[in-house]
């Protein structure tokens, strides 16, 4: 096998009768590109290099995104928020009594009606606890809503799904296709009957009356400069108030 550089010159010669040949008459065009594109593959190999060249597909992040938001994060610090969730069809509040039931018919205020949600993964899956009683919202394998003290398990997992209407809905993260959902009076419907464009699984986070965030609002500060006027000498300008 010769040089790299005296592989080239071959090649360079053999384009060059090539194109002498095409010139002498119009039927070796495909027998031409058949040709160069042979020589052009003896030329790569000469230099050492390989005819095809295999090139790995760059990581899909959204699917990694995707897989890692249905694992519980025990490393990150959770996200600890507070608010309450009004039911579009009771037009209440949803609440955890003490008895361990649980309904959409608190007014805003009550104190069993506001919840701490803490996150469960770095992406939209949430515990829900009463602020008051302690106790999580939890889905049993009948689709209906119970209450624990303990909410470890992924029943107690729910997963944020804000809709097209601005509403927020709650899937079970163990029960897929089951969501949180409250009657027009405010009782528990079960999970199995429930679907997405239902009225009943929509819900509006709402502060507690009296809460506040504990981010300080910025307020903006103008300041009064004077305005910009020319001076007497051209090209050059100065800040002076305007003659009154």
């Amino acid at each position: 096998m010769g040089s790299p550089r005296a592989a080239l010159r071959c090649l360079l010669v053999h384009l060059l009768l090539l194109c002498l040949r095409a010139q002498e008459g119009p039927g070796g065009g495909p027998a031409l590109g058949r040709e160069l594109a042979s020589l052009f593959r003896a030329g790569r190999e000469s230099q050492g290099v390989p005819q095809q060249v295999t090139v790995q597909s760059s990581p899909n992040f959204t699917q990694h995104v995707r897989e890692q938001s249905l694992v519980t994060d025990q490393l990150s610090r959770r996200l600890i928020r507070t608010y309450q969730l009004y039911s579009r069809t009771s037009g209440k509040h949803v609440q955890v009594l003490a008895n361990k039931r649980i309904n959409a018919m608190a007014e805003d205020g009550d104190p069993f009606a506001k919840l701490i949600v803490e996150t469960d993964t770095f992406g939209s899956r949430v515990r829900v606890r009463g602020a008051e009683t302690g106790l999580y919202i939890c889905m049993n394998k009948k689709g209906k809503l119970i209450a624990k003290s303990n909410g470890k398990g992924k029943d107690c997992v729910f997963t944020e799904i804000v809709l097209e209407n601005n509403y927020t809905a709650l899937q079970n993260a163990k029960y897929e296709g089951w969501y949180m959902a409250f009657t027009r009076k405010g009782r528990p419907r079960r999970g199995c009957k429930t679907r997405q464009h239902q009225r009943e699984v929509h819900f509006m986070k709402r502060l507690p009356r009296g809460h506040h965030t504990t981010e300080q609002s910025l307020r903006f500060e103008f300041l009064n400069y004077p305005p910009f006027t020319r001076s007497l000498r051209a090209g050059q300008r100065t800040w002076a108030p305007e003659p009154r």
